[in-house]
């Protein structure tokens, strides 16, 4: 049924006819929707103190890039760097980490070009797949994929370039070849050509991407010469050394222990999980989550932090955020109020009608607790430290419910149904399920 010049004629009187419609309307013609709809009352009830409070460092920065899972993993594990070199501050290469990412990532891309070429172009999965080929996001496992390949080096081994901290030229030009690669694998073997000519075409245009990552992103090394000098002004040196070498060496992690644990409240707890084509390295270990309820998984991001372990996750970042402020919470603003209309799906909803997904992996390192149960949450930001307090962010508990998607954690803290449920076989969900969205 088509709009009817009446039925304007009474939204415009019904509009005017309403005060709080004129105000409104011009306060957010003349400023900025967020400082409008900021509520003051949950600023003031919001402290920036925390009764398990880990982080002793400063914060790091991204940039503009999407790098923040890999940040996050970094900056769990230079955690303990840290204190064995004892040393204030200290990063790993991010940048090492992400050249990997990027050359794997367009190997598999063209071995599932492969895979399905015997689908039409506009197949959902390939659509999906050719939609966002190259982007910056990933997931724990990815992050850990590369680094028992490829090891981990310092950054003064493998700095930060132009490109690695500005990834957009450079995706867009991978993106070019990565569908004009997948155009002509298609081609060759849709035209009778044999695995081995398409897989031979394939790794001509690795090289090409080979070449591509080393002129934006640097050369990686091989091994390189460490030595440093401690807070306490004592020199080190250890000498030459490989990437594998030096996460041997540094990273105190046991992160092959580690489990990804999810909240989906659309699917069966208690149940892993996998998505179709979610990977980074051809042939390494899929991407797996084990389902819990919210409240399971912040028991365990709470009992982590105070056996004093940092918690890896995976949160929607933009929803209810005063970035300035560094502050988040499931009421931050009062839109509702504003407009005069109120918004009615919950998380399980908003995740079935597109209005959430993981979006950002940042690093727990604190949290309020009040007779057992957390109060608020204290958050390692990849953003630098011109935005919250010096790059740290503070979230209630109100939003960790309504927000939060997945933490890495050990076995050793999953409860028993947990660890059961864990030897459950993956379900597989389709590759533009939410659940495979990228941090």
């Amino acid at each position: 049924m088509t709009i009817t010049d009446e039925q304007i004629e009474a939204l415009r009187a019904a509009f005017d006819a309403n005060p709080a419609n004129i105000v409104a309307q011009n306060a957010v013609t003349s400023v900025q929707l967020p400082s409008l709809a900021l509520n003051r009352s949950v600023i003031q009830d919001t402290a920036n103190t925390f009764s398990t409070k880990l982080d002793e460092w400063k914060v790091t920065s991204q940039k503009s890039s999407g790098r923040c899972w890999l940040f996050a993993a970094l900056n769990l594990f230079r955690v303990g760097a840290m204190k064995k070199m004892n040393v204030k501050n200290f990063e790993f290469s991010q940048a090492h980490i992400h050249f990997w990412d990027k050359f794997e990532r367009s190997n598999h891309l063209l071995e599932a070009m492969i895979d399905t070429a015997d689908r039409p172009v506009d197949d959902r999965t390939i659509h999906f797949l050719l939609s966002d080929p190259i982007g910056d996001g990933g997931q724990w496992n990815m992050a850990m994929n590369l680094i028992e390949k490829y090891g981990l080096v310092p950054k003064s081994a493998y700095p930060e370039s132009h490109t690695s901290s500005a990834t957009r030229w450079m995706n867009m030009e991978l993106k070019n070849i990565l569908r004009s690669s997948a155009c002509e694998i298609r081609e060759i073997l849709r035209n009778g050509g044999s695995l081995d000519e398409a897989r031979a075409h394939k790794e001509k245009r690795v090289s090409d991407i080979w070449n591509m990552l080393c002129i934006h992103l640097g050369t990686p090394p091989t091994s390189f010469d460490w030595q440093w000098r401690d807070k306490d002004d004592k020199f080190h040196r250890k000498g030459e050394m490989t990437p594998q070498e030096f996460a041997a060496e540094y990273v105190d992690v046991d992160w092959r222990n580690y489990v990804c644990i999810v909240n989906d409240p659309r699917n069966a707890y208690y149940q892993t999980y996998t998505v179709d084509y979610l990977q980074n390295v051809a042939g390494g270990p899929p991407v797996v989550y084990l389902n819990v309820p919210s409240d399971e998984m912040k028991a365990i991001t709470q009992k982590l932090l105070e056996d004093g372990i940092p918690v890896w996750m995976g949160c929607d970042v933009g929803k209810e955020m005063d970035r300035k402020g560094g502050y988040w919470d499931a009421n931050l603003f009062n839109v509702s109020g504003l407009y005069g209309v109120e918004y009615g799906m919950d998380k399980e909803n908003r995740l079935r009608h597109g209005q959430t997904m993981m979006t950002h992996a940042m690093l727990f390192t604190g949290v309020d607790v009040v007779d057992g149960k957390p109060r608020r949450w204290r958050v390692e930001n990849s953003w630098g430290e011109d935005s919250g307090q010096k790059g740290y962010y503070t979230m209630n508990d109100s939003w960790y419910d309504e927000y939060m998607f997945e933490i890495a954690a050990p076995k050793e803290y999953l409860t028993e149904k947990m660890l059961a449920g864990l030897e459950s076989e993956p379900i597989v969900l389709p590759a533009w399920d939410p659940m495979g969205s990228l941090a």
